[in-house]
């Protein structure tokens, strides 16, 4: 008897464990340091100064999350807090995929990049908050990434540059439910690809 509770005992103890990893691995996988202040994020991806991009700390390596089709020599620009291409993240109003005019300088900025750097791609990642069904959110992130998509074209950038996709609620930048967790979910990400 002793024997099965020294192995139960074991088990338990190795299934606590892997509890214990699950629960913090979902802690820093499900929420995104978007440092863009209190509640309702400001224009861009976060950052001091409100732009600078999601949970970017300057000389780290996730500091290129987004910019991998960015020449080196160009990320200091979108990671400049004060140049409007450092706004790698559109937010939307609930229910919207009108773009926000808060946004349009960001959109003119990156629209003129894309048409001076016609070998750069961007893949528009459309997201929404968690309210609503699966199959709507669906195609209304679909529907902001291709808002962006069109807003990007009419400054500049080629057709042949952007894509767009769609997550829906399934990759929310911050986890909750309550108005600050679904402002900064309602959105488009800025990916520069290779």
């Amino acid at each position: 008897m002793n024997k099965m509770t020294f192995k139960m005992g074991q088990r338990f103890s190795l299934i606590a464990v892997l509890v214990a990893a699950m629960l913090v691995l979902a802690a820093c996988g499900g929420k995104k340091n978007l440092r863009d202040g209190d509640d309702l994020p400001a224009a861009g991806m976060g950052g001091q100064g409100g732009d600078q991009g999601m949970g970017m700390n300057s000389g780290r390596d996730i500091d290129v999350r987004g910019l991998e089709g960015i020449d080196p020599a160009d990320r200091a620009m979108f990671m400049d807090p004060n140049n409007p291409l450092s706004t790698r993240i559109i937010y939307f109003d609930l229910d919207q995929s009108a773009i926000p005019s808060r946004f349009s300088q960001a959109i003119q900025a990156h629209g003129r990049y894309l048409s001076q750097h016609p070998n750069v791609k961007l893949r528009l990642e459309g997201h929404t908050d968690e309210r609503g069904t699966r199959e709507y959110n669906v195609a209304l992130g679909e529907r902001r990434a291709e808002s962006v998509q069109q807003a990007l074209q009419l400054s500049g950038a080629s057709s042949s540059q952007l894509s767009t996709l769609s997550f829906g609620e399934e990759r929310p930048a911050e986890l909750g439910s309550n108005e600050s967790a679904y402002s900064k979910n309602r959105r488009v990400e800025f990916i520069y690809t290779k």
